[in-house]
């Protein structure tokens, strides 16, 4: 994709973390680094800019440099909220689409902006989100900027699905499967963790 029409992105890291005893996921350290910088790695060459999507003092994350955008809407409404706090960013860049990827993803797939707007023009839908072993994962997509309105409606009415929301504007998929594992694996408790290491290590092991 041409520089001039790149997205920005959003790294959802707003979530509660309960399944890895609470606090910052992305801060937990893979492969002896933080989660959190194995996917600006593989983010930061696919888009314009990027932020943070964080509740709380965003002190935590001034090393890394980045914009930290918190929830518009308050008692943690999900994570169609930090879509909506990245489509605000976008709009005020004046950038026309956001990416969104959980904080937590360390495997992401280097062309993951490309063949998500590849999908999308095929598809003639506005959103998409990438899919892989037989399921969709919604929170990794591409959004246009221009609906955020639209999506901060239907936050303050109690809409949380994020199936739901896209299904009503028009949802494609793109598919990666071609890896031989899932490049969309986060990381959600600590076996999860030890999982991502052995993964790493692989990868690592076959360079």
């Amino acid at each position: 994709m041409e520089s001039e029409h790149r997205p920005v992105a959003v790294l959802l890291a707003g979530g509660l973390a309960r399944r890895m005893g609470g606090g910052d996921k992305p801060l937990r350290l893979l492969g002896g680094r933080p989660l959190l910088e194995h996917v600006l790695d593989r983010i930061r060459p696919q888009v314009r800019a990027m932020a943070l999507n964080a509740n709380g003092d965003p002190a935590r994350f001034a090393a890394w440099g980045l914009p930290v955008l918190p929830d518009t809407l308050p008692d943690n409404p999900g994570p169609l909220a930090g879509v909506l706090a990245g489509m605000r960013w976008a709009q005020a860049l004046g950038v026309a689409d956001v990416l969104s990827v959980p904080a937590d993803t360390p495997f992401l797939p280097l062309d993951l902006v490309a063949r998500l707007d590849a999908a999308r023009r095929a598809a003639g839908v506005p959103i998409v989100c990438a899919a892989s072993g037989g399921r969709t994962h919604p929170v990794v997509a591409l959004w246009p900027a221009a609906l955020a309105d639209a999506l901060e409606a239907s936050l303050l009415a109690g809409m949380r699905k994020i199936d739901r929301w896209t299904a009503t504007h028009g949802v494609a998929s793109a598919g990666f499967d071609e890896t031989g594992y899932d490049p969309f694996f986060n990381v959600n408790s600590p076996d999860e963790l030890q999982a991502a290491e052995r993964l790493l290590a692989g990868l690592q092991g076959s360079v």
